[in-house]
């Protein structure tokens, strides 16, 4: 069953017969037949009672035209949508937790504001989960930092944060990894593009962190280094925006380490308007 087998049947109905229907529907008479008769085969139910040569509708097809009526009309306001390049439906974005903590408020209000046909929904995850989510669609498009290139994803930079380490007020100056090799180091869970990056910089100078213990949210992080547990890696719009970074050692990268990328990303061969939109709505928020 397909939906011109429902317009055809749909027809038949309607224009009260075989020839009324061919005419309406500019085939002939023997076409139409056929294609009832098939529908009728197809879905193995009788749609219309045979009194010689008229056609009476059966309750089997008075069922199916109150679902043919449905199923058409939403065919075309499907059509209609997808030809119209105003954003509607469902957006879900996937985000990284301090992206969405600072920088997403204001381009989110934005976006709803000049697109209301529009309902979105925020997804948190470290930049490996939601790059997989992409993939599989269960998000449409997502925020991630420093991604691995796919050729399967279409991405976009979107801005640039500085990362610094934070430590317990009196801590001795971090230049270096060794600075800072006997303390333990507070991180968010794999896939963590800053815990990728922490990680790096220590193995690049061929030095190991003395422990490492996962934390899930930068307020706990940040409490647990003004405690004297460890030392944290975090954007510093994330530190500032936090109670007690006045209460920590705040330590520069070099050059080569300071810098984190933030992209949006979709998968290539999907990107709707509405992904577009948010493009867009991003990119002039940091004019």
């Amino acid at each position: 069953m397909d939906i011109s087998d429902l317009e055809i049947f749909r027809a038949v109905v309607e224009s009260g017969g075989i020839s009324r229907a061919a005419e309406r529907l500019h085939r002939v008479p023997s076409n139409v037949t056929t294609r009832i008769r098939q529908l009728e085969e197809d879905i193995g139910v009788q749609l219309f009672l045979r009194e010689g040569n008229r056609l009476k509708i059966s309750p089997a097809g008075e069922v199916l035209l109150g679902y043919s009526k449905q199923i058409l009309e939403l065919t075309i306001e499907t059509l209609e949508a997808l030809q119209d390049p105003t954003p509607r439906g469902r957006l879900c974005i996937g985000t990284m937790n301090s992206t969405a903590a600072v920088r997403l408020p204001a381009p989110l209000a934005e976006y709803h504001r000049k697109f209301p046909q529009v309902k979105l929904e925020i997804r948190s995850g470290s930049t490996r989960t939601l790059m997989t989510e992409v993939l599989s669609g269960v998000l449409e498009t997502a925020l991630v930092a420093d991604p691995v290139p796919d050729a399967r994803l279409g991405m976009v930079k979107i801005f640039k944060d500085e990362l610094v380490i934070v430590a317990e007020p009196g801590h001795e100056k971090i230049t270096t990894p060794s600075d800072c090799a006997g303390d333990t180091l507070l991180v968010f869970g794999e896939g963590c593009a800053y815990r990728k990056r922490f990680e790096e910089w220590f193995s690049d100078s061929h030095v190991f962190p003395d422990r490492i213990i996962e934390i899930d949210s930068y307020h706990a992080m940040l409490g647990c280094v003004v405690a004297g547990m460890g030392i944290a890696l975090l954007p510093r719009n994330i530190l500032e925006s936090l109670p007690e970074h006045s209460r920590v050692s705040v330590h520069k990268l070099s050059r080569k380490w300071n810098l984190s990328t933030t992209c949006i990303i979709w998968r290539k061969e999907s990107k709707s308007s509405r992904v577009d939109a948010f493009e867009n709505v991003l990119l002039n928020s940091l004019k």
